[in-house]
């Protein structure tokens, strides 16, 4: 197994305060960061000066590179460099193509962690005070690309088996949330993770299925507040927890 290390690090909208404390932390424990376009002057200017930087930005109609050689570009820094940071506006896995970067790596037995960030959606409208919620107009929200891996609006991405459903404080109602979404036609064996205590010490989370979603949700009650995530992108958790499995089963072998 490849003893470097890949950080996946969320740079927030642009506003350097905005940045996490554990993102800088890695921004400065770093020795080579690919960076994208949107990344501020004033974050940029944050990196060590013995830190190796590389422009892998993309913006409309001037890419740099492609998304394909940015994934071979970072596995290839990762042979070469202990730790290595992958800079990405916003958050990384909210529309920053972090999913597809961490399974390019996961595939190459790259060890690879993630740092969120404050994506767009929330930093702007938290800058116009615009409630992205509010119990008293909308409690439900949708993140949506506009547009496809082709580069066009697909409309076919509005199909709700596809989308990622994430379920704040649904703990106690995870019966009725499982039921609901089975009759409305999502597959029973779609893939589901609970979350509890998220980013804390503390972390605890199951990975499981909408039909064993309440059983899960029961067994980890005692742990709230809890996070209910679904869609088909938990089996990218459930692929690094095989592989932990797999290296715990080599160590004490």
């Amino acid at each position: 197994m490849n003893d470097s290390h890949v950080i996946l690090v969320g740079a927030g909208p642009g506003d350097p305060d905005l940045l996490t404390i554990k993102a800088l932390k890695a921004i400065q424990s770093a020795d080579a960061i690919l960076y994208d376009a949107l990344i501020s002057e004033e974050i940029l200017a944050m990196i060590p000066d013995n830190c190796k930087r590389f422009n892998v930005g993309k913006r409309c109609g001037a890419h740099k590179m492609s998304q394909a050689e940015i994934n071979e570009f970072l596995y290839k820094m990762s042979l070469r460099h202990q730790c290595v940071v992958r800079l990405k506006g916003g958050d990384p896995f909210i529309f920053g193509r972090g999913g597809e970067e961490l399974e390019y790596l996961q595939e190459r037995n790259v060890e690879t962690t993630v740092v969120p960030g404050i994506t767009a959606a929330a930093g702007c409208a938290a800058s116009c005070n615009i409630p992205l919620t509010h119990r008293g107009y909308g409690n439900s929200l949708l993140l949506h690309s506009g547009h496809s891996s082709a580069g066009e609006f697909d409309p076919t991405h509005t199909d709700k088996s596809k989308q990622t459903q994430v379920f704040y404080m649904g703990m106690n109602q995870a019966e009725s949330i499982s039921r609901y979404l089975i009759e409305q036609g999502h597959q029973p064996d779609t893939e589901v993770a609970v979350i509890c205590q998220g980013t804390r010490k503390n972390q605890a989370s199951q990975l499981g299925t909408l039909a064993t979603l309440p059983a899960m949700a029961e067994e980890m009650k005692h742990l709230t507040p809890g996070l209910i995530i679904l869609g088909s992108v938990v089996g990218l958790a459930t692929h690094q927890q095989q592989k932990l499995l797999l290296e715990q089963e080599r160590l004490s072998a």
